[in-house]
């Protein structure tokens, strides 16, 4: 029995690296060939998450921007004076307002 057992323990390590190479080669196929896990698409995908991510950070800089005007127009009159004629072209009724349009 030992020799049997002494004789399966030799040919296990001297053949261990089929097994090895198999499985590495099995892994790199999936990689290439599996269409759900394939490398090109986690490119694709790794590249639509840093685009989005920028995006993200563009719309957290317009909304601090849009969040600190409210902030001054909730604060101060001079700044809502100065919006109400700016955008809505508001006056007094003793001013005159003229505008300037440019090509």
């Amino acid at each position: 029995m030992s020799k049997k057992i002494k004789k399966l323990n030799f040919w296990v390590r001297r053949r261990s690296h089929f097994a090895v190479i198999a499985i590495g080669a099995l892994v790199i196929a999936m990689l290439f060939l599996n269409e759900d896990a394939s490398w090109e698409h986690n490119m694709e995908y790794q590249n639509r998450i840093k685009a989005l991510n920028e995006e993200i950070k563009v719309c957290r800089d317009s909304a601090e921007y849009y969040r600190q005007q409210r902030e001054k127009l909730l604060t101060g009159t001079e700044e809502l004076e100065q919006i109400a004629r700016e955008e809505y072209r508001m006056q007094k009724p003793t001013e005159d307002v003229f505008i300037i349009k440019q090509r």
